[in-house]
């Protein structure tokens, strides 16, 4: 019976996790919750994680009762009145309960002498906080041991209010995942602040984040434009929703019903390194494997780079990797055999380890940059050991790369802009690069260890 059942297991499909139902609390802040509210269900929405409803009514939404034990999530973008004795006591119950909570920003301004609230929240803004200029600041993650910040990089430049000396109130237990420095010359306490922060009120999961400043009328809508704190919110939502973070929508290779229809196929089964073989081999190298349904390039394997059997035009390449401390290795698409390297030919994907390697986010050389020729833009990455989504898309020779969902660049290798880089670097040496019209999909043995896995073709 146990083999039965165990052997229908592997044969039923895989259930989709049920969505996070929401409910976004607004209709009153000092700041521009008209604009920040629908935007919060947009950023949740798109991760296909959540289901959301907005009230911006909440003393009568919340005072009804009904459905609230059906609430697996709050957001809270609301700093106005009271919501009345029945609604806060139905929030309060709910939470207790194991719905979970998110606080954004002015969110921690709300309700003075609310005690409860106070104690949900746990560093609030009272007496004595307060805030200098709106200015670009790191946001320092300082506890990776939590599943919101595991893997999560520092918001380097993260466009902002930076709220300083807010209030921890009533012995709240709340812990601090990452902080920022509030310099005195932005008119700030010269301190470092708390940034990111997780809780707890009854069986309910808090967090917490005082960033996403965006005043009346529009200014500072780029603090929500950052996909770091989009990525942000949603990672800390789901948590406080789960207790858990899983970055990827999708089990690891396999193809949702949207994307078979929209002509996407599978080229790697997470089994066998079939439809795969060694750059100018008739066998995988060596210093490859196949572990936890990935392909593996071993660390000092020195295998050599892993190809496609298949030879691609003009098509789109979607992967998920995953990269050791301070790791090297890229993606190369139409690469042929005509030369001694894949990137004799082959434009690279970089992948990369940015963190460990020190590197800036816009380094031509970082991750997710079309290497030596094209920076890519502000980004979202994780950390080493973290799995990032990658995608790109070349048609003619024009070249769109995509990490964990952000478009980085577009560049077509092509025209003479795109003549004239390839001119000015090392790749000028190769007559081949950059020309095949067709050719093979390379992952790069760079010696260091490297996974790929969910390895998705569309051709065009």
């Amino acid at each position: 019976m146990n083999l039965l059942l165990s052997l229908l297991c592997l044969l039923s499909p895989v259930q989709e996790a049920q969505p996070i139902r929401t409910l976004i609390v607004s209709g009153a802040n000092n700041h521009d919750w008209e604009w920040t509210t629908p935007r919060l269900q947009k950023m949740l929405a798109q991760t296909g994680k959540f289901e959301c409803e907005i009230t911006y009514e909440p003393a009568e939404r919340l005072a009804q009762g009904g459905g609230l034990d059906q609430v697996d999530l709050f957001v809270l973008d609301y700093n106005g009145p009271r919501w009345g004795e029945p609604a806060e006591q139905a929030f309060l119950k709910a939470v207790a309960s194991g719905a979970g909570v998110t606080v954004i920003h002015a969110a921690n301004n709300a309700f003075p002498g609310w005690v409860e609230y106070e104690k949900l929240v746990g560093h609030l803004w009272r007496q004595g906080t307060s805030h200098g200029k709106f200015h670009a600041f790191d946001v320092k993650i300082v506890d990776r041991d939590h599943p919101v910040t595991a893997h999560l990089a520092d918001l380097t430049d993260h466009p902002d209010e930076l709220y300083h000396g807010l209030v921890h109130m009533h012995d709240a237990e709340h812990r601090i995942l990452a902080t920022a420095f509030s310099s005195k010359e932005s008119g700030g306490s010269g301190k470092d602040e708390p940034m990111i922060l997780a809780g707890a009120y009854g069986q309910g999961r808090v967090f917490h984040t005082p960033l996403g400043h965006v005043w009346k009328g529009g200014q500072g809508r780029e603090s929500f434009e950052d996909p770091r704190f989009q990525d942000l919110v949603a990672r800390g939502s789901q948590w406080a929703a789960t207790g858990q973070v899983t970055p990827q929508l999708a089990a690891a290779n396999r193809l949702t019903p949207a994307e078979k229809q929209a002509g996407w196929r599978l080229l790697f089964d997470g089994q066998s390194f079939q439809g795969w073989r060694g750059f100018r081999q008739e066998a995988p190298p060596e210093g490859w494997k196949i572990e936890d349904r990935a392909l593996v390039a071993q660390a000092g394997g020195a295998g050599g780079d892993l190809i496609s059997e298949e030879k691609f035009g003009d098509v789109e390449f979607a992967f998920e990797w995953r990269i050791s401390d301070k790791g090297n290795s890229g993606v190369m698409l139409r690469v042929t055999e005509d030369s001694g390297a894949t990137y004799h030919s082959g434009p690279e994907y970089q992948v990369l380890d940015d963190i460990g390697q020190g590197m800036a986010p816009d380094d031509p050389h970082s991750a997710g940059a079309l290497y030596a020729l094209a920076r890519p833009a502000r980004k979202v990455i994780r950390t080493a050991g973290g799995w990032n989504t990658g995608r790109i898309r070349i048609e003619g020779w024009k070249m769109t790369h995509w990490l964990n969902g952000q478009e980085l660049l577009s560049i077509d290798l092509a025209s003479e802009d795109g003549r004239r880089r390839i001119q000015e670097s090392k790749f000028s040496a190769w007559p081949g690069f950059a020309k095949a019209e067709r050719g093979h999909i390379a992952l790069q043995d760079h010696g260091d260890e490297v996974r790929y896995r969910s390895l998705k073709v569309r051709e065009l």
